[in-house]
């Protein structure tokens, strides 16, 4: 890690040298930054050719080959409810593992791995959307944004979500 320092909001400045650190891979899905646990995450990948799986899930963007293993791709706009990517906006993904298998989180943008405090997390506020409420661990407060931490089992439970 460099040592560059992130700046909460009510400006204290916090080094990476903390003990109790909390890292996320930062994501942007239509405009929200979220934060995705870096031990989580296997890959990221940028614009990936996907092959449609007739009769999946609408979450279900299609599969893909990552080294020769076959990767379930989600799109995390449609699992969220919100608006379909425009035009030909070629879309990053991050692959995690889930449940014994991979999965290619489909987001808009990849960012940066930030290191926050991990006693900062908070609860949901009750204005968060409530797509991102149902996947979110809690929010941690940066200057100008909220970072949402996802949690990627509840994010992946989209079966249950449909049949509810």
């Amino acid at each position: 890690m460099s040592g560059k320092e992130i700046v909460l909001s009510g400006g204290n400045a916090l080094a990476h040298a903390s003990h109790d650190v909390a890292e996320y891979v930062t994501t942007i899905v239509d405009g929200q930054l979220f934060g995705i646990p870096v031990l989580q995450v296997q890959d990221v990948l940028g614009p990936q050719r996907v092959t449609r799986i007739p009769l999946a899930p609408k979450e279900v963007a299609g599969a893909l080959n990552l080294r020769g293993r076959i990767v379930t791709a989600i799109d995390v706009r449609t699992r969220l409810g919100l608006v379909k990517r425009q035009g030909d906006h070629r879309a990053m993904s991050i692959v995690v593992e889930h449940g014994g298998e991979l999965y290619s989180l489909i987001v808009d943008e990849v960012g940066e791995v930030l290191s926050l405090p991990a006693d900062r997390l908070e609860a949901n506020p009750p204005t968060l959307d409530s797509g991102w409420r149902s996947v979110s661990l809690g929010i941690h407060r940066l200057e100008g944004r909220l970072l949402v931490v996802v949690d990627v089992a509840r994010l992946l439970d989209f079966t249950r979500a449909e049949a509810a």
